[in-house]
């Protein structure tokens, strides 16, 4: 058995890292209420906008922008992977990379190519790790995303869509369903997706002003920075809620460890006095 000096230094050190994880479930309680109100603020536009996309990509509009092309048999397609940058926030990134390994790994078996962009600094550590393709990489983001810093990643594989380089766009993201759940998600940008249920329903179409060539054109490309950043503010989001769980589960723990090793520190003192007072009674005896 650890001596008790051995026991009240090990209880005095898991109560310092108490401490610290305490602290940080607090700050990311607090900036997980900001990153929700972010999220919140830029999906109705978002979505929005996606709607609107959708009626086109299902409309017979006179003019078909690239982007609403469907390209059968792709011979290599993107990915645009959102992590974190930090980690400490649970299963977050590792459940993200499991989502975008298992669709890549659907393309590899058809022998199709992949180049991937990496948003965050975890994403790129793992896929350069594994030896990917990463034509593009953006970290250091912040707590409060600019789309400025974005635009980089997003215009790389814009780029190359444009270019006949990559026949299919997609991008891996976590959904914030709620405080609890994160759900990891693999949506496909490019082509567009039409909306078949609202083309169905009212037989959408519009009326460009002044043609539908340049309303298309910004519509697209607001369209594609609007999705990568709903998905950039919600990752956010979803880290600060993965990392105040995390956090609340290591106080927790903590607590617990401190309680066994107080028992186990009340025990050996015990033992010690027990020990001394046998050795005492014997000593008396003895004279």
């Amino acid at each position: 058995m650890a001596s008790g000096k051995e026991i009240r230094t090990q209880i005095k050190s898991i109560q310092n890292t108490q401490k610290i994880t305490k602290a940080m479930e607090m700050v990311a309680a607090s900036k997980m209420r900001k990153a929700q109100d972010r999220m919140a603020a830029n999906r109705p536009y978002s979505l929005k906008l996606k709607e609107v996309v959708g009626h086109v990509a299902s409309a017979n509009v006179e003019y078909k922008h690239p982007y609403l092309i469907d390209r059968p048999s792709p011979a290599k397609v993107g990915y645009i992977v959102v992590s974190t940058d930090r980690g400490l926030c649970g299963g977050l990134n590792t459940n993200t990379f499991k989502a975008a390994v298992n669709s890549m790994k659907q393309w590899n078996d058809q022998d199709v190519g992949i180049e991937i962009c990496t948003i965050g600094k975890k994403a790129q550590a793992f896929f350069k790790r594994i030896g990917a393709d990463i034509v593009g990489s953006t970290i250091d983001i912040g707590d409060k995303p600019e789309l400025s810093v974005l635009l980089g990643s997003i215009r790389i594989m814009l780029d190359k869509y444009e270019a006949g380089e990559i026949d299919r766009l997609y991008i891996v993201e976590n959904e914030f369903v709620n405080t609890m759940t994160q759900s990891p998600t693999v949506t496909q940008l490019l082509p567009a997706v039409a909306n078949i249920e609202g083309n169905a329903a009212f037989g959408w179409d519009y009326i460009y002003e002044p043609d539908a060539q340049d309303v298309l054109d910004h519509v697209m490309e607001r369209y594609m920075e609007s999705l990568v950043y709903q998905a950039v503010v919600e990752n956010i989001a979803c880290e600060m809620a993965a990392r105040m769980i995390a956090m609340k589960s290591a106080s927790d723990n903590a607590g617990e460890l401190i309680d066994d090793l107080q028992l186990v520190y009340n025990k050996a003192r015990q033992a010690a006095i027990t020990q001394e007072i046998s050795e005492i009674v014997g000593g008396a005896a003895a004279v």
